[in-house]
């Protein structure tokens, strides 16, 4: 993978809880972050003791160079998120550079966070369809990659990283679950489908979070 290819664009511990209607008992639990990026939920999850491990392929990258992108891509993403705010919510965000001012903030912490996670084991290189990690989580977390691009990932990659996020963990929350212009994902129906005839119960869970355009729930797994 190329860094350049890269969009680093990081979320806080509030918006995952938000996202993903995680309790304070959920918290507790042992998370798997799949796609993280430069999101600052695993620094400030393990701040207060959680035990989280994040998985992303930009993780192959030292901190100076995952900086060196995330400084490239910023005034990118600023301009884009003018260009068309029609397709976001605007009700937690009183615009665009208060956004950006989050991420960024966001972001920063991660970086700061980010040579000791790797010591520690929190910060994982790896990709779907194929997890480099054993069946060992209470929680997996699949924030912003799944269903959002859908241009990019076919059917079936969508259903193989299903299957593979419900092998390493016992409950799996997938945020959102609309494409990139707020649409319901063409792959929505066809994945649930498929899971249901591996054994698998699918929810679709309406979350306290929507900055999207319809982005208002969840995809829930458990095994049957």
């Amino acid at each position: 993978m190329n860094l350049s290819s890269v969009v680093p664009w990081g979320r806080n511990l509030d918006e995952y809880q938000r996202m993903f209607a995680l309790t304070e008992r959920d918290l507790k639990a042992e998370i798997i972050g799949v796609g993280d990026g430069p999101a600052s939920f695993n620094a400030e999850l393990s701040v207060r003791g959680g035990r989280v491990r994040s998985v992303d392929p930009i993780y192959k990258f030292s901190r100076r160079e995952i900086a060196h992108r995330i400084g490239d891509i910023t005034p990118v993403m600023r301009e884009e998120l003018e260009k068309n705010k029609e397709n976001y919510y605007w009700s937690d965000f009183y615009n665009v550079e208060q956004l950006v001012t989050c991420r960024t903030s966001a972001m920063s912490l991660f970086l700061e966070d980010y040579d000791q996670g790797l010591r520690d084991g929190r910060y994982l290189e790896g990709l779907l369809p194929a997890l480099p990690v054993s069946n060992q989580y209470d929680l997996a977390l699949c924030s912003h990659l799944l269903f959002l691009y859908e241009a990019t990932f076919n059917l079936e990659f969508h259903i193989c990283s299903l299957l593979e996020l419900c092998r390493v963990a016992t409950e799996v929350r997938v945020y959102p679950l609309v494409n990139q212009v707020g649409q319901k994902s063409r792959f929505l129906d066809p994945s649930v489908q498929r899971l249901n005839e591996s054994g698998y119960q699918c929810d679709l869970v309406a979350v306290d979070y929507c900055f999207q355009r319809n982005a208002h729930e969840m995809l829930v797994i458990r095994r049957k």
